[in-house]
């Protein structure tokens, strides 16, 4: 069409030219060059009007191409690959290459709870999940509530890399809803977000905080309980560095001691950290039947009562762990911990603390034990069920802590898990708990622990 209206001034240009060679051939005619006159003006006015119609249909055929431009390119035919929802990458500010992922669960937990020695404080992680060191003893005789949350739910980020170099990069950062209450439970139930993990890695090193060296999280079980066999379980996320070289992973991580005061009461995390970091190396074989894990800590216990006046010891401990395939769809998980000093390490720091204190505010670590077992076993692909026993008792000198503080606890599981699709399991847990102090006096707990959980 265009070129069809660009050939048109030609044509009338030539017209043009034609009749103003009319005048020369007939001048002495006045009333002939009038018309002829006349007849130029007329043909330069549909000249004019011709070049403007041409104008507005280039510009209207370049407003399409441009329109087409801006388009996302079609799927070739057949491919069935769908156009991109961005021209861009999610993470503009990263390296070429860089791949972000997302995901995280949606984790809804009920329970009912008896305690035999008066009933967990309204608010409190014992509320939550299993915690041995809250089981009330001593109390006023047995109680039974009930209570439910979202406060597991999670989300976490990734982004990871291989550059040109073969240098491998990646970072994680992930939260969960386990903050301070935001609301009330009569309200709102509302929760802050809390930093689980957040870290950074470079080809075998790793930076930032999470699950310490000293913990075998391959070793845990399957459990509806958000812990399971707290009692016995190594369990601590911190910050640390730390080197993987084969089946050999050694780190250095923050540390910070736990005080049990002379006389007995709460315990008291020390306010000024040893200058020594916590150091932990492991060792994991694995094979066909499963794996096996082995570590060791160390680590230098500060505690000052007064400015200016510290005390320290020495703790130091060990832990093997693992997993033994029984079959093809039964295992076998266990972990044994032991040492002195390294009682924030076990069952969430609730249990018992790393060091006592005598009169004098000197410090002396506290030694113990700790142990769990459990099988696993699947009955179908959706159905699966666990069942295991967790343990752990601590040499206190009553003279120095008193016969108020913990001298065991220990607790039996049993649990069903069932996945109608994958990645959506509901559960529920039997939960039989005891505490039991230096003086004699225990207490006991009994739940029923449900769970519905969809990760995605």
């Amino acid at each position: 069409m265009t070129q069809t209206i660009q050939a048109r001034p030609r044509v009338l240009a030539t017209a043009v030219l034609a009749a103003l060679m009319l005048p020369g051939a007939a001048f002495a005619q006045t009333a002939k060059e009038r018309e002829l006159e006349a007849r130029v003006a007329q043909l330069e006015q549909m000249v004019q009007q011709l070049v403007s119609q041409q104008q507005q249909t280039e510009t209207a055929v370049s407003e399409v191409r441009t329109a087409q431009a801006a388009q996302p390119a079609a799927a070739p035919a057949g491919t069935g690959a769908a156009a991109p929802i961005q021209a861009t990458t999610i993470t503009p500010g990263a390296n070429p290459g860089t791949r972000f992922t997302v995901g995280g669960m949606i984790r809804t937990d009920a329970m009912v709870t008896k305690t035999t020695d008066g009933d967990i404080a309204k608010g409190t992680a014992g509320r939550d999940f299993y915690v041995p060191g809250a089981i009330p003893v001593g109390g006023n005789g047995p109680d039974t509530y009930s209570d439910a949350h979202l406060k597991f739910s999670r989300l976490w980020f990734d982004a990871s890399t291989t550059l040109d170099s073969g240098d491998r990069l990646g970072a994680r950062v992930e939260l969960d809803f386990f903050g301070g209450a935001l609301g009330n439970t009569a309200a709102t139930n509302t929760y802050g977000a809390t930093l689980r993990h957040a870290y950074l890695t470079y080809n075998n090193w790793l930076a930032g905080q999470t699950w310490s060296n000293f913990m075998d999280t391959t070793a845990l079980l399957d459990s509806v309980d958000f812990v399971g066999p707290t009692d016995a379980v190594v369990f601590v996320r911190q910050p640390q560095l730390r080197y993987t070289n084969g089946p050999w992973t050694v780190s250095v991580e923050s540390p910070e001691t736990t005080v049990q005061p002379f006389g007995g009461g709460a315990r008291v995390i020390a306010g000024d950290n040893s200058a020594i970091p916590d150091v932990v190396a492991r060792y994991t074989h694995k094979s066909d039947w499963g794996h096996v894990s082995v570590a060791g800590l160390a680590r230098q216990l500060k505690y000052e009562p007064v400015a200016g006046a510290d005390s320290t010891d020495t703790g130091f401990g060990a832990t093997v762990s693992g997993l033994v395939k029984l079959g093809e769809s039964t295992d076998l998980r266990y972990q044994i911990s032991g040492g002195d000093g390294i009682g924030r390490y076990i069952g969430l720091a609730t249990v018992q603390q790393d060091a006592m204190v005598d009169g004098a505010g000197n410090i002396d670590a506290l030694g113990g034990w700790a142990g769990y077992v459990g099988l696993r076993q699947v009955f179908s692909p959706r159905v699966r069920g666990n069942l295991f026993y967790a343990r752990s008792e601590w040499d206190n000198d009553t003279a120095w802590t008193g016969f108020g503080v913990t001298r065991k606890v220990h607790s039996l599981h049993a649990n069903m898990i069932w996945s109608p699709v994958p990645k959506l399991d509901f559960g529920v847990e039997a939960i039989w708990g005891e505490r039991t102090l230096e003086s004699g006096v225990d207490g006991e707990l009994i739940r029923l622990h449900t769970m519905a959980r969809y990760s995605f």
